[in-house]
């Protein structure tokens, strides 16, 4: 490692010494470099920094190991995800592109969609796109690039601006975390990217989250409550100013 970049990332390691995380290109502007040069400094220094979905984190940071385990999750809430996929699903029509997002809480809707009604399913998680490829009548797009295990989701630089060339009529979105101030969030940044362009794209925005969520603030926000136009959930919600919410009786 030559001098210039040992330079560079001890900037960045004091930069992010009280914790957080530093958006690459902010990084690159601080270091007076390009991107690709940081890319290169993290791949020649000795680990104290990562990147993880286009943030700079130091590993050291408990805050961003990788706690989120798809397995694990599969069984936890299972009931209550399974009714209120079931309210989801009612606000399907025929003819409908829908965009379902990664994780567990949404495994009920894409296992039951009816195949009757021309779907069309947009999804960056592999266990969803195993669920609706055996669906007859349902079309499957399927957005791929780096595989990431332990949510079982595709990660690429293009993910967002592919999404955003498609027209969707409403997108399924799930979270790790819901708070009333701090917004929307989850474990994973790579996941950042696709859950933003759907909002954006989207005629109509669900927020599908059982009551643990609730009140929970992870590492990647990606929006606000006020930027999806439903919350379904078994628990309340009172955020002014933002959603409706659809409580589900468990």
């Amino acid at each position: 490692m030559n001098e210039r970049t040992a330079r560079r990332l001890a900037r960045l390691s004091d930069a992010l010494a009280r914790g957080g995380s530093l958006r690459l290109q902010d990084a690159a502007a601080l270091c007076g470099v390009s991107e690709m040069t940081i890319r290169r400094d993290l791949a020649a220094g000795e680990g104290g920094l990562r990147l993880m979905g286009g943030y700079l984190v130091r590993s050291d940071d408990p805050r961003y190991a990788p706690v989120y385990d798809l397995a694990a999750q599969q069984d936890r809430h299972a009931g209550a995800k399974r009714r209120l996929c079931e309210r989801a699903a009612r606000c399907i029509e025929p003819g409908d592109t829908l965009f379902i997002d990664c994780g567990t809480t949404l495994m009920p809707l894409a296992a039951g969609l009816p195949a009757d009604q021309s779907l069309t399913v947009v999804t960056y998680a592999l266990n969803v796109a195993d669920s609706v490829s055996v669906l007859p009548g349902v079309r499957l797009i399927l957005l791929g690039g780096v595989y990431h295990g332990s949510s079982r989701s595709f990660a690429s630089e293009t993910m967002g601006d592919a999404i955003r060339r498609l027209g969707i009529n409403k997108a399924f979105l799930s979270a790790a975390g819901v708070h009333r101030q701090k917004g929307l969030s989850c474990f994973h940044f790579h996941e950042v990217a696709p859950k933003q362009a759907a909002i954006a794209t989207a005629a109509h925005r669900l927020l599908v989250v059982d009551e643990s969520k609730l009140g929970v603030i992870r590492p990647a926000r990606f929006a606000g409550l006020d930027e999806v136009d439903e919350v379904i959930t078994d628990g309340q919600v009172a955020a002014a100013g933002g959603p409706a919410s659809r409580a589900a009786e468990t």
